[in-house]
């Protein structure tokens, strides 16, 4: 999630109530199970939410939500699930390899940054 956080030394809170209510939106970032190693946990940034049209495209530009995108891989997120990606295009493994995530997977939302506490705050 460079360069929003750092897996080296950021510690972040998670609330666990949003994900349950089906609160989640775009730009939310989360910690969920990996959907291809389900012993690990990965923080993502939502993209898409269920029902939109993605369309993958190479780095740097990620992916087109909505019509008119010519991307690598097209797909419509379907019911339950969302579109997860790293704030590091070039260097992420994200839905743009595993695709759409299932909701159940989500297992919290990061709200606040803890430390280091220079960048103590809310998380965007």
């Amino acid at each position: 999630m460079l360069p929003t956080l750092n897996a080296a030394g950021d510690v972040v809170l998670l609330e666990h109530i949003t994900p349950k209510l089906h609160g989640l939106k775009p730009g939310d970032i989360v910690v969920a199970k990996s959907p291809s190693n389900p012993r690990m946990l990965v923080c993502k940034r939502i993209v898409a939410m269920e029902g939109h049209e993605v369309h993958a495209m190479p780095p740097p530009r990620g992916i087109v939500i909505g019509g008119g995108g010519h991307g690598e891989c097209h797909t419509v997120v379907p019911r339950g699930h969302v579109w997860l990606q790293g704030d590091n295009l070039f260097n992420s493994t994200d839905s743009r390899h595993y695709g759409p995530v299932p909701l159940a997977l989500v297992k919290g939302r990061v709200f606040y940054r803890v430390w280091p506490p220079r960048d103590c705050g809310p998380v965007r």
